[in-house]
């Protein structure tokens, strides 16, 4: 069904989502390309691809349903099997005698309604739906692993047994059957499954005394997926080392490995690390989705003068940006997005990691073994001979790499890394007492982003307003009246509000599918700007209190500032901002 582009235009500027400038814009480009304007919209950012699509639903005529957090009957559901609704984006959600209504992204699919309808034989009803329903959705085909995966867990735990009463210790051989077996090979493959359908960052296997314990770390927070037998954990932990290629018959040492999978049409690259502990083997696997891309600086949660500031230090040809923050905060997330933004023909980018997160297309990237001695100095050195222009040091972690990051970027190149400090001011003492010259760092630092995660509220939130009491501790923790000018000034709250007991602010709410209330997470950021002021400071010898109390005058806004700034914008909670950044 196509769309003619001036209904299409009328459509968006009236719904509000995208100005005319931008539209006109995106539509000369989309005539040069042979593209059209809707998909340019969406490729630029300016437009979401789930309000594209109720646009459309608008226009055809057809129904646009949302099925988050809504419990489908599984006798419905199970008329569609699960690799053709994932494959085909397709969920049956409603019926009656003649009509099976089906939520779809793509209603031109033609080939799977028709299949559809030979399989239930019923009038097929097609409804246009998003991504979140779709994935919300495909989540209930999969039963609990513990009801999926009993019976074999069971099985697999006699054998165990049975071997440990033949034997005091399970041999290499042994070990290696059971990784090669189809149950456990099933139940790996299943808790990986889950893992990736649940977008955990992180999987911990844990041996605990009378149990082995499974917890997924979703948006930043850990929760138990489930409980397992304890006989099961060395054939876990025998399968994971397999995959891993590491010494099944090494329990005693810690090791470290990684491996790749493909699932759910993703590719995940798994890093390992297995640790030995009193009751067994501790497993835990970091998943890193390869070849992601889509991030933008504003979809991360920059705006304003910070997003200026990191656009402003871009467009330098020498220099460093450094990202601040602890592990798992999102640093390297955000230099990606910085390189992607620089990744033009124009330019040759090499970098530096351990390990590669994401691959990125005409970026030449570079893995630490620190093993056989290739870190991080000796690969800066040699990428510096290679003629970059731009340079992407994953972390620096001593005084050598940071020598050779600073005189990089003060031979005529740009370069990107990370330091583990509390906040953007503290990189400053940090990179000092790595023995790094103070006139170093200002002629060479153009702007520090500290940064933190929190969670999203899930829609499902509740509205409410600060008490005084609520008011009076929050005041210890920032200063209000300054976030309250802010408000102001980026038309966050009206002109009309004349306390901070008048803006509304959101608490999560519970419910069934979503029991905490969040749902993703966020950045809350702080980007300080070197200045000839902060130049002075820093020469000084000044402490980091002092270099943002200077930075806070000249417009910055510190994490937990625009953290109850997105709090005011009902995008997370003052209560979740407050667990993340402790004073």
């Amino acid at each position: 069904m196509h769309i003619e582009e001036e209904k299409l235009k009328e459509f968006i500027l009236d719904s509000g989502l995208v100005s005319k400038s931008d539209f006109v814009e995106a539509q000369k480009e989309g005539i040069k390309r042979s593209i059209n304007t809707g998909e340019i919209l969406v490729n630029k950012g300016l437009l979401h691809e789930d309000d594209l699509r109720r646009i459309h639903a608008h226009i055809f005529g057809i129904p646009f349903v949302s099925l988050k957090n809504k419990k489908v009957d599984f006798s419905i559901l199970s008329l569609i099997p699960e690799p053709i609704a994932r494959n085909h984006n397709i969920i049956a959600f409603a019926k009656d005698e003649n009509n099976l209504e089906v939520a779809m992204l793509d209603v031109e699919d033609l080939a799977a309604i028709d299949f559809v309808k030979k399989k239930v034989g019923l009038k097929i009803l097609p409804r246009l739906t998003d991504n979140e329903s779709i994935k919300s959705v495909l989540l209930q085909y999969q039963k609990t692993l513990k009801a999926e995966f009993g019976d074999i867990i069971k099985r697999e735990g006699a054998a165990i047994k049975s071997i440990k009463e033949e034997k005091d210790e399970i041999s290499e051989k042994d070990l290696k059957k059971m990784a090669e077996g189809l149950p456990v090979i099933r139940i790996v493959d299943t808790l990986l499954k889950h893992a990736v359908l649940q977008s955990a960052s992180d999987i911990h296997i844990e041996p605990m005394e009378k149990e082995l314990l499974v917890r997924y770390r979703i948006d930043g927070i850990l929760r138990d997926a489930m409980i397992l037998p304890k006989d099961a954990a060395p054939s876990i932990s025998a399968r994971i080392k397999v995959l891993s290629n590491l010494k099944l018959d090494e329990k005693r040492l810690p090791q470290d490995g990684r491996f790749k999978i493909e699932m759910e049409e993703q590719r995940v690259s798994l890093r390992v690390s297995i640790l030995p502990t009193y009751f067994g083997e501790k497993v835990v696997m970091r998943l890193l989705r390869e070849g992601a891309s889509g991030f933008t600086l504003e979809g991360l949660g920059f705006y304003g003068e910070g997003l200026e500031r990191i656009h402003g230090a871009t467009k330098q040809t020498t220099g460093m940006i450094l990202a601040t923050g602890p592990t798992g905060c999102g640093k390297t997330t955000t230099l990606y997005t910085i390189l992607d933004i620089l990744n033009t023909p124009e330019v040759n980018i090499s970098t530096i990691e351990d390990p590669i997160e994401y691959q990125m297309p005409r970026v030449n990237q570079t893995q630490v073994k620190s093993e056989i001695g290739f870190t991080f100095g000796n690969g800066l050195r040699s990428l510096v001979r290679q003629d970059p222009d731009i340079i992407m040091v994953g972390e620096i972690r001593d005084t050598e790499t940071a020598s050779l990051a600073v005189n990089a970027s003060l031979t005529g190149h740009l370069v990107l890394s990370t330091l583990h400090t509390n906040s953007a001011a503290g990189a400053m003492p940090r990179l000092i007492d790595m023995k790094i010259e103070p006139f170093l760092i200002v002629s060479t630092i153009k702007v520090i982003i500290g940064q933190r995660l929190v969670r999203k509220l899930d829609s499902k939130k509740e509205k409410y307003f600060l008490t005084n009491a609520e008011i009076k501790s929050l005041s210890k923790s920032v200063d209000l009246d300054r976030v309250f000018k802010i408000l102001k000034e980026e038309n966050v709250i009206s002109k009309d509000v004349s306390d901070f007991q008048e803006i509304p602010f959101y608490r999560p709410k519970s419910s069934a599918e979503n029991p905490d209330g969040y749902k993703n997470r966020i950045g809350i950021h702080e980007v300080l700007k070197m200045s000839p002021t902060i130049k002075d400071l820093i020469i000084e010898n000044a402490d980091s209190d002092k270099i943002e109390e200077q930075a806070k005058k000249e417009g910055m806004m510190t994490m937990i500032e625009d953290g109850i700034f997105k709090a005011a914008q009902g995008i997370t909670s003052i209560e979740e901002i407050l667990r993340v950044i402790s004073e």
